[in-house]
């Protein structure tokens, strides 16, 4: 267009980056996009006019380039090699002739699209730098200002950009007014059409996991570390620590002097009730410790369902639930098991209806009195095939027991199990059951009468049922978790592969 020399521009893009903190060269390049849209309006939309503005100068030069092509398909932006000689002798295929256009008066619409598109480049710039300064910085804790709220979010100024609160990663009841300054956890950064959304939270985990970093110097250096979080935002939370120098009790360092670490991150949470617990690699400590100040009298741990069951004195069941089953519910949350908490009286009760149901089925089952059947139980034995399975030598062992007797118990016990035995293989031979499922090996023939009685005929039909729903049929007394009853899901569908292979 011109070698005018323009340093106004120049000026105009240095003051536009430092005001937007973005690079002056995005500022520069949005102004040439936006001559060269006027141009383009000037001599042609279907040319290819392209404009470049000096960096040191400010001058604008506007130029329009033709493509030198073995054959023209399009004349307003390719030229023949013939037609390329008549101008430059040395351009060959493939190379681009440079035609500069002469200087024109933009006018107002032209200049006021040309500001349209400067400005919606510089925004553009401007939400790139704020994605790139944040996209890095997800999981960190960042001050802001409270700039504006509505009845779902709350918008946080955090220097060059804003963040949001959703209303569920607030805290409730938590009551926040234009110009409080709040710290907040920045929980994901996303690049969106309207520019980049930095979504904030109050209510994570992590963010009091981090608050505590800030306050506790121990945890900062990595000598004390917090193993998990379990929180009700707002109300109550429970973090477990751990000290790698046993010089240092994790507990203490967590609440400093005087309380003064814990209070600053209760202050920072509107009063959040918060527990520190020591974590222990042993799990059954660890339970005990999370349920405090509630003291257990006894653990029962099932491992493989991932379950404690929990007795207390029953003057302190209340304190161990908490209220509306906060602390147990929080204490669950921290130590990754399902913890059942029942009284003392509760538990002599239950053990007392299960000695009740065992001992009976043994008066029944092996025609004995009520003596020989509650020595059967004490000892340990809960079913009729346990008697049959075992030794006269270890029957021997039963208080009170003579060979004698042990003999006729384990003589009535096969018989029991034999007549049992028969009775199913009637049922089920008479049910209409599926071969394949009859000889299923792993599950016992009563427990696939079992199966029969509710519906499941065909082994398609077991490899039909989730793990819950066949834990729920067969119980317990079958399996000790879920995924017990999925090992045998699966086993049961291992036909359908078979059957695929062969297709």
């Amino acid at each position: 267009m011109e070698n005018i020399p323009r340093i106004e521009l120049i000026q105009v893009a240095e003051n536009v980056a430092r005001e937007k903190l973005i690079d002056k060269e995005d500022v520069i390049l949005a102004m040439e996009d936006a001559i060269q849209k006027a141009a383009r309006s000037k001599y042609g939309l279907e040319r290819d006019i392209r404009a470049t503005i000096n960096r040191n100068t400010g001058a604008i030069f506007i130029e329009q380039y033709t493509h030198v092509v073995d054959e023209v398909e399009d004349e307003s932006t390719q030229m023949s090699l013939v037609e390329a000689h008549r101008r430059d002798k040395s351009l060959k295929i493939g190379d681009y002739h440079k035609k500069v256009l002469p200087p024109f008066d933009f006018g107002r619409i032209a200049a006021q699209s040309a500001k349209q598109v400067i400005s919606q480049k510089v925004r553009d710039a401007e939400r790139l730098r704020q994605y790139n300064q944040f996209k890095d910085r997800v999981g960190e804790i960042i001050l802001g200002t409270v700039k504006r709220f509505d009845n779902f979010s709350v918008t946080l100024d955090i220097g060059k950009a804003e963040g949001v609160i959703k209303k569920d990663e607030m805290i409730p009841r938590e009551q926040l007014k234009p110009g409080d300054r709040v710290r907040t956890y920045i929980l994901s950064v996303s690049e969106e059409t309207r520019g980049p959304q930095i979504f904030l939270s109050r209510s994570s985990n992590e963010f009091l996991r981090l608050l505590f970093t800030q306050e506790v110097p121990e945890i900062y250096d990595g000598i004390i570390e917090v193993k998990s979080v379990a929180r009700e935002p707002g109300s109550r939370a429970k973090i477990s620590v751990y000290s790698k120098d046993n010089t240092i009790d994790p507990v203490g360092a967590c609440v400093g002097m005087r309380g003064s670490r814990v209070q600053a991150v209760v202050n920072e949470l509107q009063g959040e009730k918060i527990e520190i617990i020591p974590w222990s690699e042993d799990s059954v400590t660890f339970v005990i410790n999370s349920l405090a100040p509630a003291v257990p009298s006894k653990v029962i741990m099932d491992e493989e369902a991932g379950r404690m069951e929990v007795i207390v004195p029953d003057e302190q069941l209340s304190l161990a639930i908490g209220r509306r089953g906060q602390n147990v519910r929080l204490a669950s949350e921290l130590c990754k098991w399902y913890i059942d908490v029942i009284s003392e009286s509760e538990e002599s009760e239950k053990r007392q209806d299960e000695i009740s149901e065992r001992t009976k089925i043994f008066i029944e089952a092996l025609d004995v009195d009520d003596v020989i059947a509650h020595l059967i139980v004490a000892e340990g034995y809960s079913t009729i095939h346990e008697i049959a399975n075992t030794s006269i030598e270890e029957l021997n062992n039963i208080e009170g027991f003579e060979e004698e007797l042990s003999v006729e118990l384990k003589e009535r016990a096969e018989n029991f199990v034999n007549f049992e035995n028969e009775n199913v293989e009637k049922k089920l031979k008479s049910s209409g059951i599926d071969s394949k499922l009859y000889e299923f090996k792993h599950l016992s023939k009563p427990e696939i009468l079992t199966l029969v009685e509710n519906g499941i005929k065909t082994l398609d039909d077991l490899a039909d049922l989730d793990s819950e729903e066949l834990f729920t049929l067969l119980g317990k007394k079958v399996f000790n978790s879920e995924n017990e009853a999925g090992e045998v899901i699966m086993e049961a569908r291992k036909h359908w592969f078979e059957e695929d292979k062969n297709i």
